[in-house]
């Protein structure tokens, strides 16, 4: 039986790309693609009396609490650059041979760390010239302390998903396709002998992942998507895309839950430190127990 992956892979990709064009469509002919903007500059009068100036931030937003009126129709290319960039490198490494994928030397792994820090980098300087990065990702979060509850929540609901899943029969549903069960990121912390590529893989994982794929993905990818698509397409799309951007049959619906669940946890938050402590703390949590199953010898599973 041929290996599904590369056609669930880009499946996905299209289901999203659908999704999102579809409901943008539709909201543009029905005259609500637009959240409301900020109001003009002539309606915030000075303390001081003197001349009108920029408010200090913009009107509370109907919707959730991630904002979207600094957005314009120029990030529908930044939509669509997102899109093409992570679909074209993610089949690339779908076809590439099983032995290349578990041969990775210090230069691909430091390349792809480097990739993650280029991707955050670009969107970030595309977006700051037009809102200051405290008020586009809610850095100054007044509540910052929940995240201490959040965050172990959000990595116990996931075990308990995956609990789910593997109760259910899923994981051997995936085998019965031919499908490799162990991500290969899993698969490479697991069986590499060199102390550098495990120390640049927990590094990837629990620092360069947690802090970039959040502000490429729910940073930026959610936010613009909302504005054109509106909050439930652009948060469904923009997980389907962060679980297909990791290019693992097994792991897709894994990722895609825990893309929603992050999805919700920044819209509720406000701010972009509650989902990138929560994806530290899940990918911490992963490398933390894959290592004591390397060292014990015990069959452990997970997604990365």
């Amino acid at each position: 039986m041929p290996d599904p992956t590369e056609f669930a892979i880009t499946a996905t990709f299209m289901t999203a790309l659908g999704i999102f064009s579809l409901t943008a469509a539709a909201r543009k002919l029905l005259g609500n693609s637009n959240l409301p903007a900020a109001a003009p500059v002539e309606s915030f009068p000075t303390d001081e009396g003197s001349p009108h100036q920029p408010p200090a931030s913009p009107p509370e937003l109907p919707c959730g609490r991630v904002p979207v009126w600094f957005y314009q129709p120029l990030d529908l290319l930044g939509i669509g650059f997102i899109f093409v960039l992570f679909f074209g490198l993610v089949m690339a490494s779908v076809r590439a041979s099983e032995e290349a994928k578990l041969t990775l030397d210090v230069g691909g792994m430091a390349a792809s760390i480097a990739f993650q820090f280029i991707s955050a980098g670009i969107v970030t300087f595309f977006v700051i010239p037009r809102v200051r990065p405290v008020e586009w990702l809610g850095l100054r979060w007044p509540a910052w302390r929940w995240v201490f509850l959040i965050a172990p929540c959000a990595v116990v609901t996931m075990w308990m998903f995956f609990g789910g899943l593997q109760v259910s029969g899923f994981m051997e549903w995936i085998e019965s396709l031919g499908v490799e069960a162990v991500q290969d990121s899993v698969k490479l912390l697991q069986t590499s002998t060199d102390p550098t590529i495990i120390g640049l893989m927990v590094f990837a994982a629990v620092i360069a992942a947690p802090l970039c794929e959040e502000i490429v993905f729910r940073g930026y990818l959610y936010p613009a998507a909302k504005k054109f698509a509106g909050p439930w397409a652009a948060g469904v799309c923009s997980a389907l895309v962060f679980a297909a951007a990791h290019g693992s049959l097994a792991a897709l619906l894994p990722l895609f839950v825990f893309g929603c669940l992050l999805v919700f946890i920044y819209e509720k938050t406000g701010s972009l430190w509650a989902s990138v402590a929560v994806h530290f703390c899940f990918n911490g949590a992963t490398v933390l127990i894959q290592m004591i199953a390397r060292y014990y010898n015990l069959p452990l599973d997970a997604p990365l």
